[in-house]
């Protein structure tokens, strides 16, 4: 099992930058990769970006060149940098965790935190 707790969410104005973390707890030794995801109202939840436990990044095409995943192996830590906030960036953010199994992967998932970007 593993838990997650994120946190930096908040409120900016459009072009501002904001900081999420994600603390990981449990099985973390198990963990292959993590990421982060968002949902917007009426939207279904998307991929942001994504970290393998080697450093392997993703990031959607939405975000590129404007957010940063990165992680802190010696914390446990895991963060998305978001700068040049726009308003459609507005949604709850959900970390997420990834465990490889043999015949299917598992995913846990923190408990969001809202990021609100005003125009």
């Amino acid at each position: 099992q593993v838990q997650l707790v994120a946190s930096g969410g908040g409120l900016v104005p459009a072009g501002g930058s904001l900081r999420l973390s994600c603390a990981p707890s449990g099985s973390i030794f198990s963990i292959n990769g993590m990421g982060w995801y968002r949902q917007a109202p009426g939207k279904e939840r998307e991929m942001v970006a994504t970290i393998t436990t080697g450093g392997v990044t993703d990031d959607s095409d939405a975000v590129k060149g404007r957010f940063t995943i990165s992680r802190d192996n010696a914390k446990n830590m895991v963060y998305l940098q978001m700068d040049s906030l726009k308003p459609e960036d507005t949604a709850v953010y959900y970390c997420n965790a990834r465990i490889w199994g043999n015949t299917r992967d598992y995913d846990y998932w923190g408990q969001g935190t809202q990021v609100t970007v005003s125009s």
